[in-house]
């Protein structure tokens, strides 16, 4: 085949025949083309049909034995839905204006300072050793110009093993 420079120095007859080749072309791939895609569409057609037979409504079929354990299931779920309904209805609206939502918790990135307030004394009344138990945490969002920070309050729980008293931080004051 001829390139595009050389088409000025050819012939009407040889530009015929040129053309004429590459209809020809064309027409050939175009052939190829619609054969693949018939074959493409037998093919899905075919798949769709095997799918159809393996995994169809008539595989799906349940014998009485288990038709019956089905039924079991679903009167206890629906049992189980109308007590719920009923509990769900006996629920005052005044109780539910009580309920108040809880605060979502600072974000993890921003800078936090910690801040323990322990008891001064941990020796109990009765002369033993009171044990740390546990502790109780709160979270105060603070902003300095430009900065946001969390301060961390860490209140001790504290006990007497020995007599059973608990004694605890006390709570700081926020601004």
């Amino acid at each position: 085949m001829n390139s595009p420079t050389d088409l000025n120095d050819l012939s009407p007859e040889q530009l015929r025949t040129l053309a004429a080749e590459l209809i020809a072309q064309v027409g050939e791939k175009d052939r190829e083309l619609r054969y693949r895609q018939t074959r493409i569409d037998q093919l899905t057609h075919e798949i769709s049909i095997l799918k159809r037979l393996k995994f169809g409504k008539r595989s799906e079929q349940l014998n009485a034995e288990q038709a019956s354990l089905l039924d079991e299931t679903i009167d206890a779920d629906l049992a189980a839905i109308e007590t719920e309904l009923e509990q769900l209805q006996s629920d005052t609206p005044e109780h539910k204006q009580r309920q108040q939502p809880k605060r979502a918790s600072l974000p993890p990135q921003l800078p936090r300072t910690d801040i323990h307030h322990e008891p001064d004394d941990v020796t109990c009344l009765c002369g033993c050793q009171r044990v740390r138990i546990g502790e109780d945490v709160s979270e105060k969002l603070d902003y300095t110009p430009g900065v946001f920070t969390v301060e961390r309050h860490i209140r001790g729980k504290w006990v007497c093993k020995t007599c059973e008293t608990l004694i605890q931080g006390a709570a700081a004051r926020h601004r």
